[in-house]
């Protein structure tokens, strides 16, 4: 099992940028493929990026892609999602999320909050027009 712990938003004008960062505690982190998601007011929870065990390999959505980068240090236990060119519409809480993946590529089978069974409680992120 693997505990979450996000940090990092905040409240950013648009055109700015932040640096979200997510630590984990248990065992083996780098067997586990990690996940960003983000959930607006009103809206549905969805996938921004996933990243592979070993780090090689990321995945994004359509509407971050260019402007966020997923990163993770497993020699820290961190994953980091830097966002660039912030826009209104970033504007959401942001979930860490993580799933038992060893060996697997980032793709959009993760691109699923359903693959992820662990979860952290989020960290508010609100971007000014």
């Amino acid at each position: 099992q693997v505990q979450l712990v996000e940090s990092g938003g905040g409240l950013v004008q648009a055109g700015g940028s932040l640096r979200l960062s997510c630590a984990a505690s248990g065992r083996a982190f780098s067997g586990y493929a990690l996940g960003w998601f983000r959930q607006a007011p009103g809206k549905e929870r969805e996938f921004a990026a996933t990243i592979s065990w070993s780090g090689n390999s990321t995945h994004y959505s359509d509407s971050v892609k260019g402007r966020f980068t997923i990163s993770r240090d497993n020699a820290k236990n961190t994953v980091s999602l830097q966002m660039n060119n912030l826009k209104p519409e970033d504007t959401a809480v942001y979930y860490c999320a993580a799933v038992w993946a060893p060996y697997r590529s980032a793709s959009d089978y993760y691109a699923s909050q359903t693959r992820f069974p662990y979860w952290g409680q989020g960290t508010q992120v609100t971007v000014s027009s």
